[in-house]
């Protein structure tokens, strides 16, 4: 009996037992996932730009959300504006500073589903930027899952954090307006 269930305890700590919990890489190569981010333009209009450099992968599983997770890395100095003058001063030490803080990044401490919304989920985590970490909280929705016309099987995320830059140490004054910076999160993953 003791036999038996040693054996049976052993079976739950083998990697079948987390078998539900499916890894993913984030899909940048392909161009299905994007980080973007908006900021206030004098009140007036939004300025928009994104991230063309990054990385991640993410951990989902529809069984035990505990495993869930999310990574991302971002190459500062990817940022891109459609506008060389205004990438080049975002670039500077007036707000990113690129060449002292090359890389942002963002990673998970938990994912919870929001409430009873069937597919969105709370995140928290910790976001440095700028060379400043905080603990952040956002909302994500899964946008779709299923196999692919190549075979494999991807899985979509989008959600948008919402930071002020003065909590990272980005202290230029664009005026109140544009205190709010919006992350738009895009992520695909591909199954791996």
């Amino acid at each position: 009996m003791k036999k038996t269930m040693i054996a049976a305890s052993l079976l739950l700590l083998t990697p079948t037992a987390f078998a539900s919990a499916d890894t993913y890489t984030i899909d940048t190569e392909g161009m299905h996932a994007s980080v973007n981010f908006k900021v206030n333009h004098l009140g007036y209009s939004w300025l928009t730009g994104r991230f063309n450099d990054f990385k991640g992968h993410f951990v989902f599983d529809e069984d035990n959300t505990a495993n869930n997770s999310v990574e991302v890395t971002i190459n500062t100095n990817s940022v891109d504006t459609n506008h060389a003058e205004r990438d080049r001063h975002i670039r500077s030490d007036d707000f990113l500073n690129v060449k002292k803080y090359s890389q942002a990044s963002f990673k998970s401490t938990s994912v919870t589903p929001d409430g009873d919304d069937e597919g969105e989920y709370i995140v928290k985590g910790d976001l440095t930027l700028h060379g400043v970490t905080k603990p952040v909280e956002f909302e994500i929705e899964q946008v779709g899952a299923g196999k692919d016309p190549w075979g494999g099987y991807r899985r979509g995320f989008e959600g948008e954090l919402e930071l002020k830059a003065a909590d990272f140490g980005i202290n230029y004054d664009l005026g109140p307006a544009a205190a709010t910076v919006y992350l738009e999160l895009n992520l695909e993953g591909i199954k791996q």
